[in-house]
């Protein structure tokens, strides 16, 4: 009975099928909801069935909302009906069903909400993705937290989930790099390097492998041609850079359980390579062919190399356009790589493969989907989520300048400045496809417009009660058995009953953002669960019989702890999904 919303889904569609209506089919059914109302004064529940059947069967609404409530009325934990507006019908729940549901709340503890583990589908979510050639900026900063929470969330949603960083290590930037790291190198040899040369990375972070570079080797690489030392740099810098971007990921909590290289799917040559297998694999589908492809728009045409070459059949399959699988000089394209890749990801089992990218990935939608329909053969699902950009502000001034790099605001930086939970809180509190501001100053103020501080300073202040309580009344027995074990019934003041329905809605919410792959929703969901408990707390300071602590009423305030305990268990939950601390003490 964890989800309540989806227990009264059920027996109201169960009702519906009991009507003598025609035109009501089984998809019809599944378009009924049960949600809350939008105005909590209009009951606990509301249900559009009678209008999502009232088209269909050619009916009024409130003609079947009337026959509807004739049913509903009879559930023995449906205390009223009622019908509103053009057909409608909203519920109030009996004091006895949520005292039980409390209870079940409490004694799930911090896995209220959670789906039984390998209950659904295997998931692989990739992000971050960050090119091994420097330490992680902001930029990154927001796809990262995104992807681990979102990983998170279906994991507690139930699906197998598989978290993955995808290691751009066989592109031109990583032969940009080695020249980089090899001037560098010989900075450290005392040779004058002069200014870094344009299209070179001038950041101060390849100076110390440069340094280890020269420890190692000495001076024997410069008598070397670059054909025999840039696969030696090669190497080094990509372990170091992989180095550098795990601990940037680790200084804000994200984790990866596989780092999959690029150059993996080009061992074994043009005919063992993962990719040829796959584009062999696409080519007897008769997804593959020889033609030409139209200029890309904004090309001028004298700039086009209008020539024959092998191509994907992308639009039969949702594209806007086929995509090429061979350079002119014979090597695979980048696309081509996805290919082998999407065909590792299909065979490792995965029937549900997220990517999120950058804002500037747009472009990458559709052909993205449209390859995983066509080496899954509809079999997975592929799906895109874009961030868009963070802008930094230290008191509404722009922030743009890095010392460490000299070119952009590294991720450490922010997260060393205001920590780990309150970077990956905000980088939550917006939605993934709008833009975010993300101000200093702000995300460190102990207020209530800081959401990370609100949400942080509520699962504290629940801990600060049983620190209370067991001063003021060290005989109550405390802890999970004895709050589950309390008389819920005697919750009943207009903010307790509040507290218990804004906490039945965790499971929803947890259903519906796992569903809609938007973990900002637990973020918005956490923050009105606090302001309720932070509202309760101040009210029994107007009114003290309403605080959570009397020593004069032992089952009351064993009540008031246990719904207390609820909260607590609750906001535990959503910060952990989120990636923050739940602290028990706040200074």
């Amino acid at each position: 009975m964890s989800n309540v919303f989806s227990l009264f889904e059920k027996r109201i569609r169960n009702a519906v099928q009991s009507l003598e209506i025609e035109g009501i089919s089984s998809q019809l059914i599944s378009r009924i909801t049960v949600e809350p109302p939008r105005d909590p004064a209009h009951g606990h529940l509301a249900t559009n069935a009678a209008m999502v059947l009232a088209k269909p069967a050619k009916m009024n609404p409130r003609v079947i909302a009337d026959q509807l409530v004739a049913i509903i009325s009879a559930d023995s934990d449906v205390a009223s009906v009622d019908i509103a507006g053009p057909g409608f019908i909203n519920l109030r729940l009996t004091d006895g069903f949520w005292a039980q549901h409390l209870t079940d709340i409490v004694s799930s503890g911090t896995r209220f909400g959670a789906a039984s583990a390998g209950s659904k589908s295997k998931v692989n979510v990739e992000y971050v993705s960050a090119n091994p050639t420097g330490p992680m900026h902001v930029g990154h900063c927001r796809g990262a937290v995104v992807g681990d929470a979102l990983a998170n969330l279906l994991a507690f949603a139930g699906h197998d989930v598989t978290r993955e960083y995808y290691i751009n290590d066989a592109g031109g930037q990583i032969d940009v790099l080695a020249k980089s790291v090899f001037l560098r190198y010989r900075e450290a040899l005392g040779q004058a390097i002069g200014a870094i040369p344009e299209g070179l990375y001038p950041g101060d972070y390849l100076v110390p492998l440069g340094e280890k570079i020269a420890q190692t080797h000495g001076d024997s690489l410069l008598a070397m041609d670059e054909a025999q030392w840039l696969p030696l740099i090669k190497e080094a810098a990509i372990d170091a850079m992989m180095d550098l971007i795990r601990s940037d990921l680790a200084a804000l909590g994200v984790r990866h359980d596989v780092f999959f290289s690029e150059r993996s799917l080009h061992a074994g040559g043009a005919e063992n390579s993962l990719i040829s297998k796959a584009i062999a694999r696409l080519t007897d589908m008769g997804l593959v062919y020889k033609g030409t492809l139209p200029p890309p728009k904004g090309t001028k045409p004298e700039d086009w190399e209008d020539r024959e070459q092998m191509l994907f059949r992308s639009t039969d399959v949702g594209d806007d356009m086929d995509r090429a699988l061979m350079k002119s000089n014979g090597d695979f394209t980048y696309f081509a790589a996805d290919v082998g890749y999407f065909q590792d990801k299909f065979d490792r089992g995965f029937s549900e493969m997220i990517f999120v990218l950058g804002a500037d990935h747009g472009g990458y939608v559709k052909r993205m989907e449209a390859l995983g329909r066509a080496i899954s053969d509809g079999a997975s699902k592929v799906t895109i989520r874009l961030c868009q950009l963070v802008k930094l502000f230290r008191d509404g001034e722009p922030v743009k300048m890095s010392k460490r790099s000299g070119e952009f605001i590294t991720l450490r930086e922010v997260v060393d400045e205001v920590g780990r939970d309150a970077v990956r809180f905000m980088m939550l509190y917006r939605k993934n496809d709008a833009p975010l501001d993300f101000d200093f100053a702000k995300v460190t103020e102990q207020s209530k417009d800081n959401p990370v501080f609100y949400v942080q300073y509520a699962h504290a202040r629940c801990h600060s009660i049983f620190r209370q309580a067991a001063n003021d009344m060290p005989d109550m027995p405390q802890g999970q058995d004895a709050w589950a074990g309390a008389d819920m019934s005697l919750l009943s003041d207009e903010g307790e009953t509040a507290l218990a329905r804004k906490m039945a809605e965790y499971p929803r919410i947890i259903e519906a953002a796992a569903a809609a792959h938007e973990p900002h929703r637990v973020a918005f969901y956490l923050y009105e669960l606090a302001s309720q408990l932070h509202a309760q707390w101040n009210r029994g300071r107007d009114y003290p019989a309403l605080r959570f602590i009397n020593q004069e009423n032992a089952p009351s305030t064993l009540a008031r702890l246990a719904l207390v305990s609820a909260v607590s268990n609750i906001l535990a939950s959503g910060l952990g999904i989120i990636g923050a601390d739940a602290p028990e003490e706040m200074r």
